[in-house]
């Protein structure tokens, strides 16, 4: 193993861990009062589903990185990409949680989306393997979307 696969690996699990501390206290409370839909599911898979998540996105910018030969001219899209889903990715709990804004929450997580079927497209030519590790993040994503949506329906910002 090398340095670099262990910090693109571990990298994303950085906002996590940091915006679980932020999940950790709304999701009891706040998250608990809203109406959600019958097929949400419960708070201890969250977890789980996000260190194979954040692992398989990780790795997968290690290879695309990898590939490309480091941070070359050839990388800034597909790089910047990730690099701006990751930051979408990361300001969802804060913008949902924190600032409990189902509306904005909606449509951050909907940008993700699109954020992140960008960057597996621009992925896919380089390292069908490193764009195929995305694949079980959008399908959680498409998802979590639809799950945001119903609790925007169901549960207006009280500050609209």
């Amino acid at each position: 193993m090398s340095l670099p696969m262990i910090g693109f690996t571990a990298l994303p699990h950085v906002g996590g861990i940091l915006g679980g501390f932020i999940r950790r206290r709304e999701v009891y409370t706040w998250y608990a009062s809203l109406k959600k839909p019958s097929w949400c599911p419960p708070n201890g898979a969250f977890p789980v589903v996000w260190t194979s998540l954040y692992t398989g996105m990780g790795y997968g910018s290690y290879l695309i990185w990898k590939e490309l030969g480091g941070f070359t001219e050839d990388a800034v899209v597909p790089m910047g990409l990730y690099g701006l889903q990751l930051a979408l990715n990361w300001a969802s709990v804060p913008l949902f949680f924190g600032a409990h804004s189902q509306k904005w929450g909606l449509i951050e997580i909907v940008l993700l989306d699109g954020a992140i079927g960008a960057t597996m497209l621009s992925w896919y030519p380089i390292n069908r393997t490193a764009s195929l590790l995305l694949a079980p993040y959008l399908a959680w994503m498409c998802y979590t979307t639809a799950i945001r949506y119903c609790i925007w329906r169901d549960n207006p910002d009280k500050k609209e």
